[in-house]
């Protein structure tokens, strides 16, 4: 089965199903199982992640370049809000994640912001202006 695994994890996956179902345990690859489950839990948490700092990014874009505003921020700050509030409806146990990232990932818009609207990263607070509430709900900065 580790041949399958490596080479056609779609395959291997709807094996894998089929053993457990059938509860053919000793047929089961573990290994790969165990490591599967594990990665699923880090990408729902590295999507959350990813969407916080397109979330903060565009908010930062709005707020600092207002001369610039568009439909298109305006769309990827609503879609990454939705985005975040699917994962979480999902999995409930995230619903504490993005105030637990929000540093880091605040960190990451700004170094973003500063690289597409050429403004330096000392533009933008050293610490996150914005509440996590603010990120996820249906505010915009002024």
């Amino acid at each position: 089965m580790l041949a399958t695994y490596n080479t056609d994890l779609t395959a291997w996956a709807q094996h894998t199903a089929y053993l457990l179902r059938e509860q053919r345990w000793e047929e089961v690859d573990w290994e790969h199982l165990i490591e599967e489950v594990e990665d699923l839990g880090k990408s729902e948490r590295s999507a959350i992640g990813s969407q916080m700092e397109r979330v903060m990014l565009h908010l930062l874009k709005w707020e600092y370049q207002p001369q610039r505003r568009s439909d298109s921020w305006l769309d990827s700050i609503n879609d990454g809000r939705s985005q975040i509030r699917r994962k979480i409806e999902d999995s409930p146990s995230l619903k504490h994640y993005p105030e637990e990232i929000i540093d880091k990932e605040y960190r990451r818009a700004c170094r973003e912001a500063a690289r597409q609207t050429g403004l330096d990263t000392t533009t933008f607070p050293p610490t996150c202006p914005y509440s996590t509430e603010q990120i996820l709900g249906d505010w915009l900065p002024d």
